[in-house]
């Protein structure tokens, strides 16, 4: 069934739209490497429409995770796993990724506890990482340019916001006083950051967690959370308890294929769902390729996610490099939740800078994610999905 939700939309402007003129009137040469050129075909490639009412039994997976592995873990703020009280101390990263054919494999990716993908220029898209637990990875990325959307997500988490240049629309809120961010096109920043052998620039830059934490702490960053953020991002359910959907009745749909490229055309990604151990795997299509699971070059895995958040917004081009501003910001938007192989429309709000992205189901109730990893892909409201 093709999903588009021109008729739940509210037209509001999102802050950083309304904040325009502001990043227009910076000025200054652009600090981004040139704008990549695509010549892939445009055209959406959708599935045909299909019935989704709730008639399958998908079998849930249960776990006992009521009791900490070991003394003295706390659960995670971003996953709601078992993690040591270090980690869930330590503020995140939010790390730029490209996603396009010359930029593959990615190095860590399965490591992110949260993934957002958002379109760019060029119909490519663009990967942030959050890393909860990232001071002793090797070889994060590749690494590609910061957009200012991106970064308004990277706040709901306090993360440190870790990228390699960007368009000087970015300038004015970079320089804001509580924007910590590494940036590898500087002098000093640029330590932290690496070229490798292996593939032709800028498709190189990598990062590694010892080289960041070195900067962090040479820059007087603060490891520990600084207050500007919720403590509660997500609200979950624990894996002894799953929420399977069921309270919705016939509003749940079956969702089992999940298929992204009526929205994301070139990479053309998609999500099946295992019901041996309840996540969704994620493959994609990249421009000359063919159908592949989307692996981690480093662990082999293929990335999965418990929790898939379809969020629409809207979209605006900047400029003649087709650089863009979503909208991050509004008091009522909406999307899809999927979980357990099944999936409800949601509607979505953010009302601050560093203020959660929260969800809720039609009857104004916050959605409860499941315990573990969570991919948010934003969509242009003109946009559409399918699953089945």
């Amino acid at each position: 069934m093709r999903y588009n939700n021109s008729r739940y939309l509210i037209l509001l402007l999102c802050l950083p739209l309304l904040c325009l003129p502001l990043l227009m009137g910076c000025g200054g040469k652009s600090q981004e490497e040139p704008a990549p050129t695509q010549t892939e075909s445009l055209g959406e490639n959708l599935l045909p429409s299909t019935g989704n009412q709730s008639t399958s039994n998908v079998q849930v997976v249960v776990e006992d995770d009521t009791q900490p592995p070991q003394e003295g873990m706390v659960r995670s703020r971003l996953t709601n796993e078992w993690v040591s009280a270090d980690v869930a101390n330590t503020r995140p990263i939010a790390v730029m990724i490209p996603n396009e054919s010359a930029a593959v494999p990615h190095y860590n990716l399965s490591e992110a506890s949260i993934i957002y993908e958002a379109n760019v220029e060029a119909r490519i898209t663009r990967l942030m990482a959050i890393y909860e637990d990232w001071e002793n990875l090797k070889r994060i990325g590749n690494i590609r340019s910061a957009r200012t959307y991106y970064a308004y997500w990277a706040f709901e988490w306090d993360a440190f916001f870790v990228h390699f240049g960007g368009p000087y629309y970015i300038n004015d809120l970079m320089a804001e006083k509580n924007t910590e961010h590494i940036d590898g096109i500087t002098a000093r920043d640029g330590r932290a950051f690496y070229r490798s052998k292996d593939r032709p620039d800028p498709h190189n830059v990598y990062t590694d967690g010892e080289k960041l934490l070195e900067r962090i702490e040479n820059k007087d960053y603060d490891l520990s959370y600084r207050g500007l953020t919720e403590d509660s991002h997500f609200t979950f359910a624990t894996k002894a308890e799953p929420n399977t959907l069921a309270q919705y009745g016939g509003d749940a749909s079956n969702a089992t294929y999940i298929d992204m490229s009526g929205s994301y055309p070139l990479t053309r990604c998609y999500f099946e769902f295992n019901e041996e151990d309840g996540l969704y795997y994620r493959s994609q299509h990249l421009s000359g390729g063919s159908d592949e699971p989307h692996v981690d070059a480093v662990t082999g895995e293929q990335l999965a996610f418990k929790n898939v958040i379809v969020q629409y917004v809207k979209q605006e081009v900047l400029d003649a490099k087709g650089y863009l501003v979503l909208q991050c910001h509004d008091n009522t938007r909406d999307g899809w939740f999927f979980t357990n192989g099944k999936g409800i429309h949601v509607n979505w709000k953010k009302d601050s800078d560093y203020g959660a992205t929260k969800y809720y189901d039609d009857a104004g109730n916050e959605i409860l994610l499941n315990t573990g990893k969570t991919m948010i892909c934003i969509v242009n409201e003109n946009d559409s999905f399918t699953f089945r």
